[in-house]
């Protein structure tokens, strides 16, 4: 290839034929989920809430786990996905470094969330599930898992985070084109909904009341089960396509990255562009793993690394996290896909093991990014990957500054077209930062304190 590419392209049949399970090569295991008493929990404790053909994903230690041939016909409708090389951007910055961003923006439902929308639909098919019931922070993951239910054929259901359900319409409207039925949460509905609306009425929700609310009404039904879009390691896993995809794309450059960047909130599109190069630096390279995320929501570099319920209602497991405590309500934030309150198990780990950085950036400056980006590249983006844009230029910047030409690669993880709402309030100047304060991280952290801790 060319030294003046702007793309790196990969052919169909290029496409990874398996997923990369990182748990088989930690260097020490990741800890198992646990009951309140902190007794580990075998798969049957999950059978009501996921299918078996799941579950077993979910346990795997398995360094390989190929991707069924169903599966992979409907990822070809837009994989491979592309690999810029952000050369506008470079010279914008006047930067040494070389900028390189995976586009995942180019599914049908405008980010990575397909990637294990489509496998969770096809599994829970396969298993004799016909209704899928979930949560949606900023809608994207609910989008991606409404399509998937739609082109593999079974119904699906999603509670949206009510602020994001106010402040993204065509969100929703994007859920019921494909034919899913979208509800506000808390809502009506279930016990813990209305529960949480006699307590607190005009609450922004939270994904944990929306994952709550889900698996509430899940686990009534026997032809019913419960999808997440991040967070457990068979999300982690479907996503690592991204990678796989990436690290083929540099070899037919003949390029590495010094730096690997993705936005986190759940750990999914993180873990799926990172994960396959932390194989690399397990066995030896010399690379650099960022993950960046809100300082409204900071998970990974404020929150301490427990045993934590995923929902409010401490309807699952105790899962080893990085977390805020399950009860935590985040600020309103336009970066819905990040407000979480825990981080996945195995990108906690990997930040236990030292594998990975992780920094907070305020949403002005992640917006000066995106603007930036827009301005250069052309695409508007997801404000959750507004922060890994706001990184890359940090480490631009830097190699600058150090006069050193790296490799910076970072996931565009999304399209920000259904969230215009959140470039206008930054165009007038109605946003502003939101560090999280002590006091109510510390209010939060109480709830957990009883915890069993992570041994």
């Amino acid at each position: 290839m060319s030294s003046d590419f702007t793309k790196i392209l990969l052919n169909e049949d290029e496409i990874p034929r398996q997923w990369y399970n990182i748990q088989a090569d930690l260097p020490s295991p990741l800890p198992p989920p646990v009951g309140p008493d902190g007794t580990p929990i075998g798969p049957d404790a999950l059978a009501r809430v996921f299918p078996m053909n799941l579950i077993e994903q979910e346990v795997s230690t398995e360094r390989w786990i190929d991707i069924p041939e169903e599966v992979l016909s409907i990822l070809k409708i837009w994989r491979p996905s592309p690999l810029y090389r952000a050369r506008r951007l470079e010279a914008a910055l006047q930067t040494p470094a070389k900028i390189f961003y995976k586009n995942e923006g180019v599914s049908p439902a405008g980010s990575h969330k397909p990637n294990t929308a489509v496998p969770q639909a096809w599994y829970n098919k396969q298993f004799g599930i016909k209704h899928l019931i979930t949560e949606t922070g900023a809608g994207q993951w609910g989008s991606a898992l409404s399509m998937s239910c739609k082109l593999v054929g079974i119904d699906c259901k999603v509670f949206m985070v009510r602020i994001s359900f106010d402040q993204k319409p065509f969100r929703k409207i994007m859920m019921k084109t494909w034919g899913a039925d979208c509800i506000a949460s808390p809502s009506d509905q279930t016990e813990i909904g209305r529960k949480i609306l006699a307590e607190t009425p005009d609450t922004p929700g939270s994904l944990a009341i929306a994952i709550s609310e889900a698996i509430e009404q899940a686990v009534s039904y026997d032809d019913t089960r419960y999808a997440l879009g991040s967070v457990l390691n068979h999300v982690m896993l479907h996503q690592t396509i991204i990678g796989l995809e990436t690290r083929k794309q540099f070899e037919k450059v003949g390029l590495y990255p010094d730096i690997v960047i993705g936005c986190a909130g759940g750990g999914s599109n993180f873990a799926g562009i990172s994960f396959p190069f932390l194989y690399d630096k397990i066995h030896g390279k010399n690379i650099q793993v960022i993950a960046t995320e809100p300082e409204a929501c900071p998970t990974l570099t404020r929150g301490p690394y427990i045993y934590d319920a995923g929902d409010v209602a401490k309807m699952t497991p105790f899962l080893p996290m990085h977390s805020l405590g399950h009860g935590f309500i985040p600020p309103a934030i336009h970066a819905g896909g990040l407000r979480y309150h825990g981080m996945a198990p195995l990108v906690s780990h990997v930040r236990q093991l030292g594998l990975i950085d992780a920094t907070a950036i305020g949403q002005i400056e992640c917006y000066e990014a995106a603007m930036l980006f827009a301005h250069t590249e052309g695409f508007i983006s997801a404000p959750e990957t507004s922060h890994a844009i706001a990184q890359t230029i940090r480490e631009a910047k830097k190699a600058k500054e150090e006069g050193k030409e790296k490799v910076i690669l970072m996931n565009w993880s999304g399209h920000g077209l259904m969230d215009l709402q959140g470039y206008d309030a930054y165009l007038s100047g109605k946003l502003s930062d939101y560090p999280l304060p002590e006091e109510l991280l510390q209010r939060s952290l109480a709830a957990v304190k009883d915890h069993p801790p992570i041994r």
